[in-house]
């Protein structure tokens, strides 16, 4: 913690301290100050004083002290909470979608680029942040109360991402239910949601002498090769008739499906009954979530290779399209793929890091995490392109023609994988229970953000457990009646808009540009250095504060610029192009967000008081928790950070024995 101005206040006498961060009903002495200064009513619920004063209690009695910050059993808990976020739908629906639509293996180049000036920064920015305010992605920010929309900001991001991320859950569920049969439905043609152009099998090496033989579920018969290349796969036609049963425009919503609903609902009882008691509970069930996907990804891929035509699809996977690099939408993909799965500017990774020891050493573990994250999502590439190799192999097209580029990338290239498999039904049982797996510890990680956020913001210490869960159940009430909006006919056009709007792409570089802008230029980042010392025991590589004041926040604004002057309408699977409506309701979205950083810091410099450079003061004054006094003493100081030389003024601590 900085030192506090010693004329800013007459010493008082030292009270005994309470630990619980968040509790700040009894302000110290001297925050009366900020109350008379703003001629503002009492602060709102969860709104704490500003401490311009010696960090003491005020003068008698202590109060009984509130309980204690809830924290992880064991800090392996913390690791691999995060390990389960990072082994994610990001890394094997999101990443291998964004390198096929992107030319493939160019995708890399600024996808590894902006993991080093842009991921890894901001991403120990977040956690150390929550571990030395020891609080949720909103109360985090009293470190500068005038940007607290920032918190704000995160928390509409994230309720969006609980919202319709779930969906890929859903759709994982109908598959994992559909595999629990003696031949896959996707495996044949011959279903009531298959078409004449559905063809099982394919021999093109036979185009050559002008016919071929296929089967298509109804016995052998000669095509031309025009005739075959026109056929359509099951799997395909499952993912788009059956599941989806897709509608032809974003107007025409038709009817819901009631199989999908189940689903649905069985999947938000999962990940109600998986968060509800809190850290507790949810860090001993990430030790399964995010080891076992692991296991079924590596059998995948030993088996993948060894299909013909993988290495073709491997070797378009890795090899780059140079002229891919002239696209903003290329930097502006990598820019968003890296903070949509590493969790950044949803208030997740704050979130947990509050729930981390004081002194634990959250600068080691951001550089592991951001390893183990890109290394799965690099990983999980090669099973998948393996897999796209052997398709295009089969049907005798180019990689880029063989799955039409879309969020059902996933449904379509690991289905027919397993097909290939013996015992396929286990297989395919075993695969999307694993996808289940991959997404339910993600999901944890936005629920939990935003549930500890919201108990953050209106603080009640001594209402209990039941406070939590009924706020768990209201959240997760809410993001099912939302989803139904996607299990209708035209779903999918509505999912697509909340993935490219809400929270995703600019809305996510928005916000990771403000965080490093506040904690770098308003708070201070040589400040914020310091903290961390007092939190690890050691300043962190001069790089990281670069990184906050410069780097990143340029990396952001260039990307947002890029994707301002390349703007395009919203299209599905390159052929449907959303109406101008169905842009607008998206940018709707994406400025529910975005607008809470400037409104917010608007109406508090309107409704304080003073100069502007009074007001400015004082709204940047941090709001310390009542934890800080008893880790930040001068002895601590004394034992982390080398002694700074002399000022002309003096400054001081009051601390509390």
């Amino acid at each position: 913690m900085p030192p506090v101005p010693a004329d800013t206040a007459a010493p008082q006498p030292p009270a005994a301290p309470r630990r619980d961060a968040a509790a700040a009903a009894a302000a110290p002495a001297g925050s009366e100050g900020r109350g008379e200064a703003e001629g503002a009513e009492p602060p709102a619920a969860g709104e704490e004083r500003a401490v311009t004063a010696p960090l003491v209690g005020p003068p008698g009695p202590p109060k009984a002290a509130a309980p204690e910050r809830e924290t992880w059993t064991r800090q392996m808990d913390f690791i691999m909470s995060c390990v389960g976020f990072a082994v994610g739908l990001g890394n094997v629906w999101r990443f291998p979608y964004l390198c096929y639509k992107n030319g493939g293996g160019v995708f890399l180049i600024p996808y590894l680029l902006i993991v080093f000036v842009g991921g890894i920064p901001v991403f120990f920015l977040e956690v150390a942040l929550g571990q030395f305010m020891k609080q949720g992605g909103i109360a985090a920010w009293n470190i500068a109360p005038l940007f607290k929309g920032l918190g704000l900001a995160s928390m509409v991001i994230v309720f969006f991402c609980n919202s319709y991320y779930i969906m890929i859950l859903v759709w994982g569920l109908f598959y994992l239910v559909h595999s629990l049969t003696d031949t896959l439905p996707w495996a044949t043609c011959g279903h009531a949601w298959n078409t004449e152009q559905c063809a099982e099998l394919f021999h093109l090496e036979l185009c050559r002498n002008g016919s071929s033989n296929a089967s298509a579920g109804t016995g052998p018969f000669n095509l031309s090769c025009a005739d075959l290349a026109s056929k359509r796969s099951p799997v395909i036609e499952f993912w788009e008739n059956k599941v989806l049963r897709l509608s032809g425009d974003l107007s025409e919503p038709g009817e819901m499906n009631w199989q999908m609903i189940l689903c649905l609902v069985t999947t938000w009882v999962v990940v109600y009954f998986c968060i509800w008691k809190g850290v507790k509970s949810t860090g001993k069930i990430v030790y399964f979530t995010a080891l076992f996907p692991y296991v079924v990804l590596i059998l995948l891929l030993v088996h993948g290779v060894t299909l013909p035509g993988a290495l073709g699809g491997i070797v378009y996977y890795l090899k780059p399209d140079w002229s891919k690099l002239a696209e903003a939408q290329v930097w502006i993909d990598a820019g968003t793929q890296i903070f949509f799965s590493y969790a950044i500017g949803l208030g997740a990774l704050t979130a947990l890091g509050s729930y981390n020891r004081f002194h634990n050493n959250c600068y080691r573990d951001a550089y592991i995490l951001a390893v183990i994250n890109s290394s799965t999502s690099f990983f999980a590439g090669f099973v998948v392109f393996s897999v796209l190799g052997f398709m295009a192999s089969e049907q005798g097209v180019d990689i880029s023609k063989v799955a039409e580029s879309g969020p059902g990338l996933a449904f379509i290239a690991y289905p027919k994988a397993v097909t290939l498999m013996p015992l396929s039904p286990l297989w395919a049982t075993l695969f999307f229970f694993m996808l289940l797996v991959l997404g339910l510890d993600s999901q944890f990680v936005g629920v939990e953000g935003f549930i500890t956020g919201i108990l953050d913001l209106f603080p009640q210490p001594g209402a209990g457990s039941l406070r939590r869960e009924l706020t768990a159940a209201v959240c997760c009430v809410v993001c099912c009646l939302i989803d139904l909006s996607m299990v209708t006919q035209g779903g999918m056009y509505v999912f697509q808009l909340f993935d490219n709007y809400s929270a995703s792409g600019i809305t996510l570089l928005w916000q990771a540009f403000w965080e490093c802008v506040v904690i770098a230029w308003v708070y201070g980042a040589d400040r914020f250095m310091d903290d961390v010392a007092r939190m690890i025991g050691y300043r962190p590589l001069p790089f990281m504060k670069w990184c906050w004041a410069v780097v990143t926040p340029l990396v952001c604004v260039g990307i947002f610029v890029f994707h301002v002057v390349n703007y395009k309408p919203l299209t599905y699977n390159k052929t449907y192009v959303y109406p101008w409506w169905g842009d607008a309701i998206g940018w709707v979205l994406a400025l529910s967000s975005m607008l809470c950083i400037p409104c917010t810091v608007l109406y508090k410099l309107l409704r304080c008081k003073g100069s502007l450079r009074e007001r400015w003061q004082l709204l940047t004054t941090p709001i310390w928790g009542h934890h800080h006094l008893e880790y930040l003493t001068p002895e601590a100081e004394a034992k982390l950070l080398a002694p700074e030389p002399p000022k002309e003024k003096a400054t001081l601590f009051e601390t509390v024995i």
